[in-house]
């Protein structure tokens, strides 16, 4: 199969080098059409992981989204979901028709309030079966280093995913599988809100059993809010795992990890920046920040109770107090 990538940040370039590494050929749009000529001539992408190098006989990139697409019969779409729109609205509405997608993209479509494959349902009248996911507690600095990494696949059909699963296996990289499609995007976006608690937490000087504490019962806010989904979109047994390295393993790293931009932008928060001073010291996209007024508006189908959740919205979005939200917190914490 021939197989394309969407995005040219630092977990795109992280998805080219774990594919490349296993000699496959992939077609890579780079939206900036003066950094190709650089990753051919230099063999690194100069804006992220310049530390991942590529044999780059394996690479036909391009500056055109749709060619990428029409060149490929599997496209990963690693990009920030606040640019989906703008990537894909104006390609042919038949563009995807007989081709799998996996999605590796960890956010809520911040206009639309949904998921991707909500989107791609919608505007491409996209199949669910040939949907697939890529998530799991991988940095991408730690996979240009080749430290060793889970990443799970979720997708309706187990013969596919496991097939797709396949061809990200390295030495570095180890692939798990399950069934939980819409579970696992959901455990993606809450985590990445939590993360951004975490780190608003850090910043006013929480220490470590706290932090411990505030963890677990985002664990337990978020196992709540996938057991309600599970049941209403399925109707089926919730038999999900969420101790599962896709769901509570992403939610430990990503609080916990330096190399979080969730983190890294909550860490700021809490030591009193503005939203708006964050976003550009940070100048990478923290999709939690996004994330949690669309789970806020997505919750009020489902009812379920996610008081951090709210309360990282209220400090982010209607400039409550850092401090006082956290008293909050502190309250709600078993």
């Amino acid at each position: 199969m021939q197989i394309g990538i969407i995005g040219s940040g630092s977990w795109a370039t992280a998805i080219a080098k774990i594919l490349t590494d296993n000699e496959h050929h992939i077609n890579w749009w780079i939206r900036n059409e003066k950094t190709i000529p650089y990753i051919q001539q230099r063999k690194h992408n100069p804006h992220y992981l310049s530390n991942a190098y590529f044999n780059t006989q394996l690479l036909n990139m391009s500056a055109s989204i749709q060619t990428v697409i029409e060149d490929s019969d599997v496209i990963v779409v690693a990009i920030p979901s606040a640019y989906v729109a703008d990537a894909f609205h104006h390609l042919p509405k038949t563009i995807f028709k007989n081709k799998y997608i996996i999605s590796a993209i960890k956010g809520i479509l911040p206009h639309h309030k949904y998921l991707f494959h909500e989107y791609l349902q919608e505007h491409f009248q996209f199949p669910l079966q040939q949907y697939f996911t890529l998530l799991g507690p991988c940095h991408a600095e730690e996979v240009a280093a080749e430290k060793l990494s889970y990443l799970t696949f979720s997708g309706m059909d187990k013969n596919v995913t496991q097939q797709l699963a396949s061809y990200f296996k390295t030495p570095y990289i180890n692939t798990e599988t399950n069934t939980d499609v819409i579970g696992v995007q959901y455990a993606a976006v809450l985590k990445n809100i939590y993360a951004l608690g975490a780190g608003i937490a850090h910043g006013l000087e929480y220490g470590d059993n706290f932090l411990s504490v505030y963890i677990a019962n985002c664990a337990l806010e978020m196992n709540r809010f996938l057991k309600a989904i599970t049941h209403k979109e399925t109707d089926k047994t919730d038999d999900n795992d969420y101790a599962a390295s896709v769901y509570l393993g992403d939610l430990l790293v990503t609080c916990y990890s330096l190399f979080s931009r969730n983190r890294t932008f909550g860490n700021m928060i809490g030591k009193g920046y503005s939203v708006k001073a964050a976003q550009l010291e940070l100048n990478m996209v923290a999709e939690g920040y996004n994330a949690s007024k669309c789970m806020v508006f997505i919750n009020q189908q489902y009812h379920t109770a996610l008081p951090i959740v709210q309360t990282i919205y209220e400090i982010l979005w209607e400039h409550f107090p850092a401090d006082e939200g956290f008293q909050k917190i502190e309250a709600l914490l078993v």
